[in-house]
Parts: structure tokens; C-alpha cells; sequence
């Protein structure tokens, strides 16, 4: 946990994602990126120079009707002694039901984190962290490049206006991979996805050019990583 929590704080000192008195909602969707999001946030609050709280935070989506069994979540956050807040949706619903959604990711990613940032205000947070990695980045630059043609990714840290609060985005400088060892090596209560998209998205499909791009160019996604930067992609100064 050491060296990934060393890497999320080269990405919070150098995009400035921290200040004192902080109050950082975490969004937990129990899934392994956003748990080890919330372990690694716990272990940084110890030692960081600048004290800050932390909430965590769950938008269930309920599919098929039934809410999800967070439990075990709980627990953990009662062991790293935060809070933990579970606001039951009708997302499932509405995406698969009544809406029947063919490509049902974006819109469910948009409308969860409007609930997140919803809950996150009225717990009285400044700040949300969420468990985007850096291969979510390099996947999102080549998503927006071959689906729109433009060149743009999520943001390290941004400002929503409308609701006065940063969002903020720890792990980007972590893999995939060391992600995945460390939740392995913790074992850490991942909850199992009863999405009905789950496993079938187009991320998956980006995901995967990507792994067979790494067979020609092995350094490909930190190509990309640097390209943004250097390119001051949507703030990757």
C-alpha cells in the first residue's frame, strides 16, 4: 500500500488536490478501484501536513428492484473509522427499464455522480474523490479521439460551479494492475457488479485495443499519459 499511496500523493501535491480543513467525500461503489481509493485516502489522512476528513459515500443503483449488500463495506469503514452514507436509487430502473438504454454507461456514470455530488454538498463536503486511474485516463483520450473525434479527457482535479465543489481524481498516476495486487493482496471486500452491462461496455472493448497496441508498443499508455501532460489536456500540466 506503501508505493500506491506514495504515487496518489505525487498526484495530490502536484495538482494541489488537498488544502487544510478539508472535507472530501470518496465515492464508493464497492467495486476494487474505489476501495482502494478509500484504504489508501485513510492511510494518506495519517501523515498528510494538511489535515482533512473524510466521507465515504455509495449511490446503489438497486438493480432489478433489489438493494445491494454493502455490509462488508460498512464494516471496513467503521475499521478506518469514517463515515459511511448509502443513498438507495432507482438508477437500475430507469436505465434498463424504462429508459432501456442500449449504451447504458455514460448515462448511468453522469447521473451517479450527480447523486454523488448531491450527497457530498448536503454532508457538508468541499471536495469529491473519485477512483478514476490512469488507465481510465489513457482509455477516455482514446474513447473521446475514435468516437467524436476530439481530443480531451477527465480532468486530475476540476470545479463544478454549480454545485461549489472540486473533483478530484487521486489515483492517476496508479495502473490498473497495481490497483488489482494491492485489493488481492488486502483482500479487500470488493461487491460484485449485478449491472446487467457488467463485462459487456465499450470501455471494456477500448481496454482491450489497448492491450494489443501493447504488443508493439509496450510504453504506449505512458506515451499517451505524457502526451496529455505536455498537452495540457483538460489540466494534465
Amino acid at each position: 500500500m506503501d508505493k500506491l499511496c506514495s504515487k496518489m500523493r505525487a498526484a495530490i501535491d502536484k495538482y494541489n488536490m488537498i488544502e487544510q480543513g478539508d472535507i472530501i467525500g470518496v465515492g464508493v461503489s464497492g467495486g476494487k478501484d474505489s476501495l482502494a481509493l478509500l484504504c489508501c485516502m485513510a492511510n494518506i489522512r495519517r501523515y498528510y501536513p494538511k489535515s482533512f476528513e473524510l466521507i465515504a459515500i455509495t449511490a446503489d443503483p438497486c438493480n432489478d428492484g433489489e438493494n445491494t449488500d454493502f455490509s462488508e463495506v460498512e464494516e471496513l469503514c467503521r475499521r478506518l473509522e469514517i463515515k459511511y452514507i448509502i443513498k438507495r436509487t432507482q438508477l437500475g430502473d430507469i436505465i434498463f427499464k424504462e429508459r432501456k438504454e442500449k449504451n447504458p454507461c455514460s448515462l448511468c456514470a453522469r447521473m451517479r455522480r450527480g447523486i454523488l455530488h448531491k450527497i457530498a454538498k448536503e454532508n457538508g463536503c468541499n471536495k469529491l474523490a473519485l477512483g478514476h486511474h490512469g488507465d481510465d485516463a489513457v482509455q477516455t483520450f482514446m474513447m473521446n479521439l475514435f468516437d467524436s473525434g476530439s481530443i480531451g479527457c477527465f480532468s486530475p482535479k476540476s470545479y463544478l460551479s454549480n454545485r461549489d465543489l472540486w473533483l478530484i481524481r487521486p489515483m492517476v498516476f496508479l495502473s490498473e494492475r497495481e490497483i488489482r495486487n494491492m485489493v488481492n493482496k488486502y483482500k479487500l471486500p470488493v461487491v460484485k457488479s449485478n449491472c446487467p452491462a457488467d463485462g459487456n461496455t465499450e470501455r471494456k472493448a477500448m481496454a482491450e485495443l489497448i492491450s494489443g497496441l501493447e504488443e508493439k508498443y509496450p510504453d504506449i499508455k505512458a506515451k499517451i499519459m505524457g502526451a496529455m501532460e505536455r498537452g495540457n489536456i483538460n489540466g494534465w500540466q
